[in-house]
């Protein structure tokens, strides 16, 4: 509650409309006057908390649990902890309670294992939020030269357990420095800070212009947690670390905090090969370092205008921020044939988006100028089918509709072309919700699971490739149905899935939204190997997540992926010689651009 209020406490408490705040009484609200006017609580919430058990504390972070409740469980089962909570309602001890029953028992529960599950990592996007508002903040102190992130942000891993931020500062300024970042909005709380680095925890005042999740489809908000979840994001928090650094080692400290263990290991033993050291202060040779350490060891390092240089000085193509995985990179960086990555200039559209037609919340034409001003050329309207009726599906009439407002759309607009197009339902028995005569009216046809979920391995497998071998179905998008720390990707072979992708020239969609980031990089990596072209769709129910298109770009850099392995880089007018062929000679279309 506090932690969501985008005003000055302090200027609510003077100008008396502090009571006026949804969710503080006239308790709270003398409490929090109390404090702001004396700097300490009244005695008796001093003496409440001291007596009052820090795991029923903890109690207060499950949605929808408040102290009432709590109080109640303890004094008649002894719940004092979530661990025991959980104990007495897996016990089914919750329910006969005067009030509670079995829904409240199974909320609990519910609220238990999201609480579990917000608390491990978070989401790319909201990591970045927090990261990206906290670096901006960093950079305009004065005195600052440079601050970046690094670490699992920079990388741009599909969750981040806590942010680095490297900042370069003069040594005179470093104190005044230090102490401007722990003065900052956002800091929840300090758990260290020391001569160069600042361990701290960020809240959502982080945020300038106050925090918000953004738009989540309904149905996914309701497999993630629902209004739980706005909740606890809210009120949420994230670890970071500041590294406060001279601007002479800044990048070797840059590049130090951003690859992975395993990949910096490798890049240390390579310097070690040729007489060097590397760490986060330079790269040194040890012949003049001798002994020395730390900083004193740096006045000797090689020079670096830039993180590419390290690398060159350890006979190295530049590898990205996305690719310091140790999965392989450094091996194609001493051959001199790294990859070209693709990148987001690269996109020129996108084929998988939603409107007001189905589950999208904006109008058609509204989406549309959404795209064209992010600069994509193409863009393929794909509202859903019959079977999702939590979506609004569209029938084959209203189907037939919407192609022909989408045609009519196309034809009067200049600088973006439309396709026609669904996101088709895969049917628990593997048949598709439209019949091929009307999926043959469409100019792309992407298919996916929305249902039955819980099949086991062998028939999910043989649901996607049965809807692979039909003619109509160009993509499978968000294959795995996974949400992000939510829910998990369904059982399926995505082995035979991909190799069964190549064999009936099906390409593969590897979804941009945050929530699902499906296809995921490992996946990704390995269809690479196997052949497998790629679209890269933000499936867009709102005009703001076109901007999620670097999240699937990112995915897709780390998984190796080229720009000739992607059909959403081809022009509009291949892009339509590529959905015109037989599936079964696409990927030979694609290989001859290559």
């Amino acid at each position: 509650m506090l932690g969501s209020l985008t005003e000055d406490l302090g200027e609510l408490v003077a100008t008396g409309r502090l009571l006026e705040m949804k969710g503080i009484g006239k308790g709270l609200g003398s409490a929090l006057t109390q404090v702001i006017a004396e700097g300490r609580w009244p005695s008796d919430w001093i003496e409440l908390h001291a007596s009052t058990p820090e795991g029923m504390i903890e109690m207060l972070g499950i949605p929808g649990l408040g102290p009432k409740r709590i109080k109640l469980m303890n004094q008649e089962l002894g719940v004092d902890s979530v661990a025991s909570l959980k104990e007495a309602a897996e016990a089914g001890k919750i329910a006969p309670m005067k009030g509670f029953g079995a829904k409240s028992q199974a909320r609990m529960l519910d609220g238990i294992e999201l609480l579990a599950r917000f608390r491990a990592r978070r989401r790319l996007d909201v990591g970045l939020m927090y990261g990206e508002a906290f670096e901006t903040r960093v950079a305009q102190i004065d005195g600052v030269i440079k601050a970046q992130l690094a670490g699992s942000a920079r990388r741009r891993k599909e969750t981040i357990g806590d942010l680095d931020l490297v900042v370069a500062v003069e040594p005179e300024d470093h104190e005044a420095v230090a102490t401007a970042i722990l003065s900052l909005p956002g800091i929840a709380d300090v758990k260290g800070a020391g001569d160069s680095k600042i361990s701290i925890i960020l809240d959502t005042s982080v945020f300038e212009e106050g925090f918000t999740v953004g738009h989540i489809d309904p149905n996914v908000l309701d497999a993630i947690g629902g209004d739980d979840y706005e909740q606890l994001e809210s009120g949420g928090t994230i670890d970071a670390q500041v590294r406060l650094v001279t601007p002479q080692v800044f990048l070797f400290t840059l590049a130090y905090f951003t690859g992975r263990q395993e990949h910096n290991i490798a890049m240390r033993q390579r310097a070690i090969d040729r007489g060097l050291r590397l760490n986060e202060f330079g790269l040194i040779p040890e012949a003049k370092a001798g002994e020395l350490k730390g900083m004193a060891a740096a006045e000797f390092s090689l020079d670096a205008i830039d993180e590419q240089s390290i690398y060159r000085h350890l006979d190295l193509e530049w590898v990205t921020p996305e690719l310091r995985e140790d999965t392989g990179e450094i091996e194609r960086a001493v051959e001199d044939h790294f990859p070209s990555v693709i990148s987001l200039d690269d996109i020129r559209g996108d084929l998988h988006c939603h409107t007001d037609w189905s589950d999208g919340r904006f109008p058609m034409d509204e989406m549309v100028e959404a795209a064209q001003s992010r600069g994509l050329e193409y863009l393929a309207i794909t509202d859903h089918s019959p079977s999702a009726t939590v979506a609004n599906g569209l029938t084959p009439d209203r189907l037939n509709s919407h192609n022909h407002t989408v045609r009519t759309m196309g034809s009067d607009l200049a600088g973006i072309e439309l396709l026609t197009g669904t996101e088709m339902d895969i049917k628990p028995d593997g048949s598709l919700d439209y019949s091929d005569e009307v999926l043959s009216d469409l100019d792309i046809v992407i298919a996916s699971i929305h249902s039955a979920m819980d099949q086991d391995q062998a028939i999910m497998t043989k649901r996607v490739i049965s809807a692979m071998q039909s003619p109509h179905v160009d993509v499978i998008c968000h294959l795995t149905a996974r949400l992000l720390e939510r829910r998990a990707p369904v059982m399926m072979d995505v082995e035979s899935v991909l190799e069964a992708a190549v064999l009936t020239g099906t390409v593969m969609e590897i979804n941009c939204s945050p929530d699902r980031l499906d296809l995921k990089a490992d996946h990704v990596r390995r269809a690479v190997e196997l052949g497998v072209i790629f679209a890269i769709n933000t499936d867009s129910h709102r005009i703001n997540q076109f901007d999620n298109l670097r999240f699937g770009v990112q995915t897709a850099i780390r998984g190796w992926v080229e720009k000739k392995q992607v059909v959403n880089t081809l022009t509009f007018h291949e892009l339509q010689r590529f959905l015109d062929l037989p599936k079964s000679d696409r990927y030979e279309f694609m290989k001859s651009r290559g």
